[in-house]
């Protein structure tokens, strides 16, 4: 723990999401290193993230300041005789034949990196979680009641004190710091004792949830109206509350809303938001590569099920399909290595998923499943362009709109992507549909705020 000095603007998030992350690295692209604090940490927060809870416990990275690993998740303790079993999405341990825990991976997840324990009890209810971090410690505890409800979470140093203690039942959260004990009836107030103690309730929020990050801005000491909602959300039957409040000039220091998603912003003002208090603005992406107009496309998968692939493979032979998985391949996916406009990467390595991404200029988010490895935002990012069916499409936020089709709209798909594989100015206009969609920003919009 220690002191800071005065901090001007500071990035107050409820977890670390990928829009948290968006707008956190948006920031950095525009130049402004600002402060990124987070409530809820899973232990796993990027390095110059500030949790928190973290902010209590002190010091995870061990001896001479050298950081610990994460566990892998035969690494857990386990009673004599306990099996410990896993695969590339979650582990579990077993008594004999009675299932006694889950093990729950932080992304990604095919590494087997521990994040979360679930103990069972006989009847197979959950009785405790136990939470480990990025430093292999365990951190945290949450205790449930013979219902499986959540009824407190336990924070641990890293000599395993117990230093808070947060009542899931009635709210209140028991800090032991310096010898005493501090009482706080919720996690409001918790949070701005840890802005105080910081300094930072001197600076401006900006903030993107309107639960306890709002709350807290509502609690701070006054002064200007400066701090800011960063909406990043759905609006759906009207507008909400508390960002009523904010529209309203009710709200104690927040007075306007950045809007980061195309289709809120345009609901917000259908619903009659001011367009004086309501703002648009996108995310400044941090773009690995220019698209070279290569006719390389790829295709990240964990099952066999690929949507109508044999047919694009048969009408596009001018593309070569990169298709790759992070397991190994069914004896229906491997048949597709006879097509010689396909390479078949079962079990891909992560050097060898990265060239891929380097070198393809097509993403095809055509497999049914779960979607692997964040493939189509790093899709986006490797400015490729995207294509997905309705049945497929996994982060619908990345693609425009205009090249998600049904699947009975195939042979429309493989029309666009032959015409944009043929025309280079076709190509750049169907990238920038995809930008718009994504509300790419530029960063002179930032330094503006």
């Amino acid at each position: 723990m220690g002191e800071f000095t005065k901090i001007d603007r500071i990035l107050l998030f409820d977890t670390y999401s990928v829009d948290s992350r968006n707008l956190h690295v948006s920031f950095q692209r525009a130049g402004y290193d600002l402060p990124a604090v987070v409530i809820d940490d899973d232990g796993f927060l990027p390095e110059g993230v500030m949790s928190v809870y973290g902010f209590f416990l002190g010091n995870f990275k061990g001896e001479k300041g050298v950081p610990g690993k994460p566990r892998y998740f035969n690494q857990i303790t386990v009673p004599d005789y306990w099996e410990i079993s896993g695969n590339n999405s979650s582990g579990k341990v077993h008594d004999l034949y009675r299932e006694r825990g889950r093990i729950f991976y932080a992304e990604p997840k095919h590494k087997r990196l521990v994040k979360v324990v679930d103990w069972y009890d006989e009847r197979g209810t959950v009785r405790s979680s136990d939470h480990y971090n990025r430093y292999g410690a365990l951190f945290a505890r949450t205790a449930f009641n013979a219902k499986g409800q959540r009824v407190n979470k336990s924070y641990f140093s890293a000599a395993g004190r117990e230093i808070l203690v947060e009542n899931y039942v009635t709210g209140d959260i028991i800090l032991n710091e310096d010898g005493g004990v501090r009482f706080f009836p919720n996690k409001t107030e918790f949070i701005c004792y840890f802005m105080e103690k910081t300094g930072m309730d001197r600076g401006r929020l900006y903030f993107n949830s309107l639960s306890t990050p709002f709350f807290v801005s509502n609690k701070l000491a006054g002064g200007e109206k400066g701090d800011i909602l960063f909406w990043q959300e759905p609006v759906r039957d009207g507008i909400p509350g508390n960002m009523e409040m904010i529209l309203k000039g009710q709200a104690g220091r927040a007075a306007k809303v950045m809007v980061q998603k195309r289709q809120s912003y345009y609901r917000l003002l259908e619903l009659g938001a001011s367009p004086e208090k309501v703002h648009r603005l996108g995310y400044v992406y941090p773009f690995a590569k220019e698209n070279g107009h290569r006719k390389e496309a790829l295709i990240c998968t964990n099952s066999d099920r690929i949507e109508h692939c044999r047919e694009l493979v048969e009408a596009l032979p001018e593309m070569h399909f990169h298709i790759a998985a992070i397991t190994e391949m069914s004896s229906k996916l491997l048949a597709m290595g006879a097509y010689d406009n396909v390479s078949l990467y079962p079990g891909v390595k992560t050097d060898i998923l990265e060239e891929l991404f380097d070198t393809c200029d097509f993403y095809l988010d055509v497999n049914h499943e779960s979607e692997i490895l964040s493939a189509v935002r790093r899709a986006f990012l490797h400015n490729q362009l995207i294509f997905a069916f309705r049945e497929t499409v996994h982060s619908r936020e990345y693609a425009a709109e205009d090249h998600i089709y049904p699947a009975a709209g195939a042979d429309r798909m493989i029309g666009v992507i032959r015409e944009a594989m043929e025309k280079a100015d076709v190509l750049e206009a169907e990238l920038q549909k995809q930008r718009e969609a994504a509300f790419a920003e530029s960063a002179e919009k930032y330094q503006q705020l």
